[in-house]
């Protein structure tokens, strides 16, 4: 079987990108997009029609007053497959993202009669890592868990406690960092063990913020 990485390694001559300043994906971790523009309509529509790779990517700073074009794009974004979608009567639709490997912009592909963008990227999967802060991260996270809203860390620690390497520290990092600056911080960050600590910091400042739940006792 095909897995989702070899999918987007026959993709990677040409992937579809859709740029959004305000959201940053992370492989191992899903996020939901509500596609309402005309050109990222037609990116979907595609997209469904063939491989359903599709990447999300961060604007470089300046973007505003050329949104409508093709204003430069961050060098590192997320290639990912589109896991579920719901079309609705007027075109837009509700999609699924999966994200599988951050990617590196190598080029953009001169516009064709396509009205979204394409780029030529490197995937860039992480190695295999084991290491301390693998545990200490977990550990955080658990730590964390005690002062968040129980329906949050139900969907959390078993992800969690799944993941290794580098995929612990994205799935983390999507649930608990949500400024779009530093999420695409920690995408840019290639070394497992680095990206790891720079999360626990992350999980830290956190928890430091939060006050425990305290458990309730007995009525005397």
């Amino acid at each position: 079987m095909t897995t989702a990485l070899e999918r987007l390694a026959l993709t990677t001559h040409a992937v579809k990108v859709f740029p959004l300043p305000s959201a940053v994906l992370f492989p191992h971790a899903a996020l939901p997009l509500h596609i309402f523009e005309p050109r990222y309509r037609a990116l979907v529509r595609d997209a469904l029609a063939g491989d359903k790779v599709m990447a999300l990517a961060q604007l470089q700073p300046g973007w505003e007053g050329q949104y409508g074009e093709r204003p430069p794009m961050q060098p590192m974004m997320c290639a990912g497959l589109i896991i579920w979608h719901e079309e609705l009567q007027d075109g837009r639709y509700n999609i699924l993202l999966q994200g599988v490997s951050r990617a590196r912009l190598l080029e953009e592909l001169p516009a064709g009669e396509q009205l979204y963008r394409q780029v030529r990227v490197q995937l860039l999967p992480d190695g295999e890592y084991q290491g301390p802060e693998e545990e200490r991260l977990r550990q955080a996270v658990f730590e964390l868990a005690g002062r968040v809203p129980n329906s949050f860390a139900e969907n959390l620690l078993p992800v969690v406690a799944r993941s290794h390497g580098g995929a612990l520290a994205d799935v983390v990092a999507a649930a608990v960092v949500p400024e779009p600056e530093r999420r695409q911080e920690l995408l840019c960050e290639l070394d497992v063990r680095t990206r790891l600590s720079a999360v626990l910091d992350d999980v830290g400042e956190l928890i430091a913020r939060l006050s425990p739940v305290k458990p309730v006792g007995p009525l005397n």
